[in-house]
């Protein structure tokens, strides 16, 4: 693993060092850089809240609320009340920060567009794909801390059959032929004994947001194990945790000794397919193994090492 990071590290660090992000006294056009990218983002987004701002720049909004209001004194924000909710107070760039952040961006673009002059067209393409993944790695990084991937236990039960028929129910997975007639639904915990099986909640403290895990393919060869009940709450998607307990799924399944991970699937649900294709499994013409969900309409495997 130190391998593997190390060219990363180091890439980063000399990224922040170029950047002169470690000279507190450097500015962009007389900014800060915290100003740079709120004045910016305000142009881009036309208005926000200061709530918005720190989720999207990453800061406190006790930082938020300073930056604003020194911004909003020199006269380049404005603070408009929302007509329909009263507490509600809009960020705006005036005419002045207009101008600033049409300054900022004629100069960031300009060192982007040097820098770029120093790679080959060819590579250019794949430079920004790799910056792209690295930075929503960190940002799923960030975000699962507030997440706990752990096995299922029986006073679990409950909660993990409420998200399942609501997500399948939201996708329109409903009556014969779907898993959600499945018998085990109500009694995840039971249905996956070990070694051969394991299944997975996510949290966020006492509170149940996903579910995932392996086991035995029904009417298949004893290496083939199946990927069931992998559903996620609205709230958890777009955070990462469902690659790493996809992850957790596929080392896991190699532990016991599977060689092939099969699944089944709906057409419908294009970000779930995206994400198995990610990590290996690729398309079927036909189901595998006996499992009864005869409406599922796309199929996949991957090899385990």
């Amino acid at each position: 693993m130190i391998k593997e990071t190390a060219p990363v590290r180091n890439a980063a660090r000399q990224l922040v060092r170029e950047l002169q992000l470690l000279d507190t006294r450097h500015s962009i056009k007389g900014f800060t850089f915290s100003e740079c990218h709120l004045i910016t983002e305000l142009q881009t987004l036309g208005q926000a809240t200061a709530s918005e701002l720190a989720d999207i720049l990453v800061l406190e909004k006790s930082t938020i609320s300073r930056l604003c209001t020194k911004l909003i004194d020199d006269g380049y924000l404005l603070s408009v009340t929302d007509e329909a909710d009263k507490r509600k107070k809009w960020l705006k760039l005036q005419a002045r920060g207009l101008r600033a952040a049409n300054r900022v961006n004629h100069y960031a673009q300009k060192q982007v567009q040097t820098a770029l002059s120093f790679v080959a067209e060819t590579d250019r393409h794949a430079l920004s794909d790799g910056l792209d993944r690295y930075a929503k790695a960190l940002r799923y990084s960030r975000l699962s801390r507030a997440y706990r991937i752990r096995p299922i236990r029986m006073s679990d039960n409950a909660a993990v059959a409420r998200i399942i028929r609501e997500v399948m129910t939201e996708f329109g997975a409903v009556g014969c032929g779907y898993s959600i007639e499945d018998p085990e639904v109500d009694d995840m915990f039971a249905a996956y004994p070990a070694p051969r099986s394991v299944f997975y909640v996510i949290t966020q403290g006492q509170t149940i947001l996903g579910c995932g895990g392996i086991g035995p393919l029904i009417g298949a060869d004893h290496n083939v194990c199946e990927l069931r009940k992998m559903y996620f709450k609205r709230e958890l998607r777009g955070t990462g945790m469902g690659t790493k307990l996809l992850n957790s799924c596929i080392e896991q399944a190699s532990k016991i000794g599977y060689k092939t991970c099969y699944l089944e699937t709906l057409e419908s649900m294009a970000h779930a397919r995206h994400l198995y294709q990610k990590h290996g499994f690729n398309p079927l013409d036909a189901p595998l193994g006996n499992t009864g969900h005869s409406a599922c309409n796309a199929w996949m495997a991957r090899d385990l090492i």
